[in-house]
C-alpha cells in the first residue's frame, strides 16, 4: 500500500465500524488509550480533529479495514510548528505493520503539507511496541514525566519522544 492508499480522513459514514473496532479492542487500549466508545464521544472527536488545532487520520489495511488510528494535536503554529502525535491500533490489526505505514504517511504530511517543525509522542514506559514503533521511525527519547496523563482515569508516566523535520529528512535521505 502506498500512504495516501493506507491513510483516510476518519468521517461520521464509518462511525459503526469505528465503534465496533474500539469494542473488539479493549484489552489491547486498556491503560494506554481512550478512544470514543459511544455515539456522543465519537462526535465529539470528529468535531475536534477538523479544528484548525488537530489533524486525523485512520489507518486503513489492504482489504479497507480500520486499522489503527492517528492525531496530530495541539498543533501550535508561529515560531513553534508543533504538535502533539498519538496513535493506536485496532484488534486483530496490531503487528502487522500497518502503523508504521500509516505513521510514516502521516509524518510525511504533517512536515509536507502542514508545515509542522516537530512531532512529539508520549508513551507510556510499559508501551513497548509503541517505543520501539517510535524508535524505528527516528524519534528520539527527550525525557520523563511522572504522572504527565490521565489515561482511564488514571495519571500515568510518560516517555517524551521527538522528531524534527531536519531528523524526518535525514532519515528519508538515507533509507
Amino acid at each position: 500500500m502506498s500512504g495516501r492508499d493506507i491513510l483516510e480522513a476518519p468521517a461520521a459514514r464509518r462511525r459503526t465500524e469505528f465503534l465496533r473496532a474500539v469494542a473488539r479492542s479493549t484489552r489491547l487500549h486498556r491503560g494506554l488509550a481512550a478512544p470514543p466508545r459511544t455515539p456522543t464521544a465519537f462526535n465529539a472527536y470528529l468535531k475536534r480533529i477538523r479544528s484548525s488545532s488537530h489533524l486525523g487520520y485512520w489507518v486503513l489495511t489492504p482489504d479497507g479495514e480500520l486499522g489503527g488510528v492517528i492525531n496530530i494535536s495541539e498543533i501550535v503554529r508561529g515560531p513553534f510548528q508543533s504538535a502533539y502525535l498519538g496513535y493506536y491500533a485496532f484488534s486483530p490489526h496490531e503487528g502487522h505493520g500497518y502503523m508504521s505505514q500509516g505513521l510514516r504517511a502521516a509524518i510525511g504530511e504533517a512536515f509536507v503539507v502542514h508545515g509542522l517543525h516537530r512531532l512529539e509522542a508520549n508513551i507510556q514506559p510499559r508501551n513497548l511496541a509503541s517505543r520501539r514503533l517510535v524508535r524505528r521511525l527516528g524519534f528520539r527519547r527527550e525525557g520523563f514525566s511522572p504522572k504527565y496523563l490521565k489515561v482511564g482515569g488514571r495519571w500515568r508516566d510518560h516517555e517524551r519522544w521527538a522528531l524534527t523535520r531536519e531528523d524526518w529528512r535525514s532519515r528519508k535521505a538515507v533509507g
